[in-house]
Parts: structure tokens; sequence; C-alpha cells
């Protein structure tokens, strides 16, 4: 069992909390930090778990740490835990800036100390059972829509919302970013609230990404196209289908779905796959995966290195943002 302390008791940090609660035959929670004194009363008085006035004190008495803070916070709290040794689960987008980032994944190479990044789409099991199909996709769309939400506002949409995409897609195509473009518009916020950005690798796949947080429904679909096959994943309802293609050489059976390419071409048969899929929380998947990186010595699913490859592409996206808007 794993000692970890709780940095930040918000709407997420409640999530992980009541997750971590549930895992206590992996997890002991010594106790939790929040400046908020709200958050704080309410959790002490709801789960009986201890508030811990100083961050230096509650990381000398854990193993690890799960750092839920808001993301100027990032850098800060896993700096002062990874100088002690201690492991690190830290929310997305990892840090602020790129050197921050950096910083963290020096110390923690040096210090032997695993750092994992809360990009959770990785878990979901809409994603865990497309990777298998997907296999050098040329043409990627993804839309993430939310309803307003004032509480997400602080942050711009693609570093809120977008940068899950930016993750998915950065761990599928195998390939340097050759360039990138990017548009948006600020609605009713001082930030982009609506982005949308082009993403051109040098193997020559092309990714499409959409994001927006003043949408009417929810969305989170993306869109993968390969070679004879169709990849469709719904993060939001956890749904995942592939319509894939396959030459036949004899008659094909009167009930196969097949595509005739004309006079002179071997048809193909096409398959549609959508199987029914384990409804498992993500976000506990992944403390459970932070768990396991930790007691078998493991290189986390999603690395400090994934963090910040994911950081760079969206702090591009906001730069060329920020420059048309001035």
């Amino acid at each position: 069992m794993l000692k970890v302390g709780l940095f930040g008791v918000g709407h997420l940090g409640k999530i992980h909390l009541r997750l971590l609660s549930e895992l206590n035959n992996l997890f002991e929670i010594v106790g939790f930090f929040d400046p908020d004194d709200n958050n704080a009363i309410f959790v002490e008085s709801e789960y009986g778990i201890k508030r811990f006035q100083s961050e230096a004190e509650l990381i000398q008495l854990v193993d690890c740490i799960d750092i839920v803070t808001p993301t100027k916070y990032h850098s800060t709290v896993a700096k002062k835990a990874i100088d002690l040794g201690k492991h690190v689960f830290i929310e997305k987008p990892i840090t602020q800036t790129i050197e921050e980032a950096a910083e963290l994944i020096d110390a923690g190479e040096k210090l032997k100390v695993k750092i994992q990044v809360g990009h959770v789409e990785r878990f979901n099991p809409a994603f865990i059972a497309a990777k298998n199909t997907l296999k050098n996709p040329m043409f990627i769309e993804t839309h993430r829509l939310a309803q307003f939400n004032p509480r997400g506002t602080d942050v711009p949409v693609v570093l809120d919302l977008m940068i899950h995409d930016i993750d998915i897609i950065l761990s599928v195509i195998d390939s340097e970013i050759k360039t990138i473009s990017a548009s948006g518009v600020s609605v009713v916020s001082d930030s982009h609230d609506i982005t949308n950005a082009r993403i051109e690798f040098e193997n020559g796949c092309v990714a499409n990404l959409t994001a927006s947080r003043i949408s009417l429904k929810n969305m989170r679909k993306s869109r993968f196209f390969q070679k004879d096959a169709y990849v469709s994943i719904d993060f939001l309802n956890r749904e995942f289908e592939c319509l894939q293609m396959e030459s036949i050489d004899n008659e094909p059976d009167p009930f196969d779905l097949i595509f005739d390419p004309g006079e002179g071409k071997t048809k193909k048969k096409i398959l549609i796959n959508k199987p029914e899929l384990e409804n498992t929380n993500a976000i506990k998947e992944e403390l459970i995966s932070f768990y396991k990186c930790i007691k078998e010595e493991k290189t986390p699913e999603v690395s400090a290195i994934d963090g910040l490859k994911a950081l760079k592409v969206a702090l591009k996206i906001h730069d060329q943002l920020q420059e048309k808007s001035s």
C-alpha cells in the first residue's frame, strides 16, 4: 500500500479523493492540502480526512502525491515532492511552461522518481479498444465540445480541452510535426473559447482538431482514416467502431457487405466491428496505473515526457492564436 497526499480538493480533486478512497487496498490517504477553506471544511466533514496547513509537512509523510491544483501551482508542488524523493501524479497540463516541465523531468530522472501526467483519455475504454486497429492513420479529425461552465475559463480552451486530443494524436502518430496552423475566437471569456488547429506531420498525416467550451451539447469524438480502415472513437459515450476492408478472392457470401471498385479490380469485404466495452472509470484506471508503475518500477503509461510533448504543441497553437489576436 502507498501512502498518498492529495493537493487540491476542488471539483476534480474531490473526484480523485473519492476514487482514492475506493482504492483503499492500494492507497492510504494521509491527508490533503488546499488553501480554500470552503473546500477544506467540506472534505474534512464528508470524508474525515485530515487537512494539512503545510505542503512540506504532508509531503514528508507520504510515498507519493496527487496534484489536482490549478495549473499555475503544478510545478511548485511537484518540485517540492520530487526533491524529497516522492512519486508524483500530476493533472494535465503538466505545467504552465515548457521550462517548468523540463525542470521536473530532469529532477525526476536524477532522483529516480516516477512522474505520471493525468491525460485521462489514454485510459478511456474506447481508446484502449481502438489502439490495436490504429495503423498509420493519415487523416485525423477530432471534436471536443463542452457546454459553457465558468469554472474552466481561467485557462485557454487549448490547454483545457484540446490538449486531451493532442496527447492522443501524439501517442498514435510516430512522426515529427511539420507545421501547425490555428484560428480561434474569444466569445464569453478573455481567452479563446473555440479553437481549430491543423497539425501536419512529416509522414504526411494531417490532424484537424476542434475544441469549444460554448457548445449547446457535449461531444468528444475522434475519427481516424487509414488505408482500408476507418476508426471512430466516442470518448464521451465510451464507444468504438471500426470499418475495415479486406480483399476476397472467391465469390462473396450473399450476406457480406461488399465494396466493388470496378472491372478488373479486386472486390473487398467490409467488416464492421463495434464491440461492447467494459464501462470502466478512466480516472480510477489511471490511478491504478500510477500505483503499478511505482510498485513494479515501470515507466508511467503517460510519462512526464509525454506531458511535455503535448504541452509544447498546445502552447504553439496558443501562441499562434495570441499573435492573430494582437
